[in-house]
């Protein structure tokens, strides 16, 4: 396993800390259009994704990829996680890996 260039764990709140950086984080798809998918962060945010491939409205879908701004990643790798998904865990998984336990992630 190549951990030379980990993803972080990310919501909306914490993304503008990875500018151009490897990001990981779920989104709830809104709208797909050419390429560009408009969506909800777990957070309940917006955000823009680049790059997914046609996704089923409302799924959520986890997405690492390079943070192009404080709203929008650009997507290298995707997986549809389907409609439910728990984003209150999500979070609080974000804050444990960026902040006390952060040792404990890549």
């Amino acid at each position: 396993m190549d951990t030379s260039n980990p993803a972080v764990f990310v919501n909306a709140e914490l993304l503008p800390n990875f500018i151009g950086k490897k990001v990981r984080t779920v989104v709830k798809v809104n709208q797909c259009d050419g390429g560009v998918t408009a969506a909800k962060s777990t957070d309940d945010k917006d955000l823009t994704v680049n790059g997914l491939p046609q996704v089923p409205l409302l799924n959520y879908v986890e997405v690492i990829g390079i943070a192009e701004s404080n709203h929008s990643i650009n997507a290298e790798i995707w997986t549809d996680f389907g409609t439910t998904f728990d984003t209150n865990s999500y979070n609080q998984l974000c804050q444990l890996a960026n902040g006390e336990f952060r040792s404990l992630f890549l």
